[in-house]
């Protein structure tokens, strides 16, 4: 199965480039996602709990960058292993460039292409239901990629704050902690 779509993010393409690579964001971003350790170099170690129809399982599995352009473009891949449930595997290259907002502000056109492969029981529920989950988990990921990058629109500035210990990062904390608003 294959898929693209782009993103505009309200950031400039070096935060957003420096998001890609932080595991932190990564773990926030992958929707179920329990555990994501390692490095850019030797890959991401990831414990992924996700539901497909009535298939719920979790998922151990590594993912590794190549084809890495800095600043620019890269190409993620991945392979899982769900136990009884299946495999799931495939790779996601994505390109940054600058580009305009609406409002007139710098930012990201962030565009990814995605092509995934299912195997085992996951396999056997029939194309239309793993497409719409596969479609799902991307727009979720950017989307959760993007509010981790950008923050939440029109916040106040109190909720903008740094989380207090043992709460999770509000949205937009990458950023923030780049420096760059």
């Amino acid at each position: 199965m294959q898929m693209n779509d782009s993103r505009l993010i309200a950031a400039p393409p070096a935060v957003v480039w420096a998001a890609l690579l932080n595991p932190e964001v990564l773990k926030a971003a992958v929707p179920g996602c329990e555990e994501l350790t390692g490095s850019v170099a030797e890959g991401y170690e990831a414990a992924v709990v996700q539901k497909v129809g009535p298939v719920k399982a979790r998922f151990t599995g590594l993912v590794t960058f190549a084809d890495i352009v800095e600043g620019q473009s890269l190409t993620l891949q991945g392979e899982g292993k769900g136990g009884a449930a299946g495999f799931a595997k495939g790779e996601a290259k994505v390109a940054l460039e600058p580009a305009t907002l609406e409002d007139g502000t710098d930012g990201t056109k962030l565009t990814y292409t995605v092509d995934a492969k299912v195997g085992g029981k996951l396999a056997q529920l029939g194309s239309r239901i793993i497409d719409g989950f596969a479609r799902k988990m991307a727009d979720e990921f950017f989307s959760r990629f993007a509010d981790a990058v950008e923050g939440p629109k029109d916040a106040p500035e109190a909720e903008a704050e740094a989380p207090a210990e043992g709460e999770a990062p509000k949205k937009g904390w990458f950023k923030r902690m780049l420096g760059s608003e």
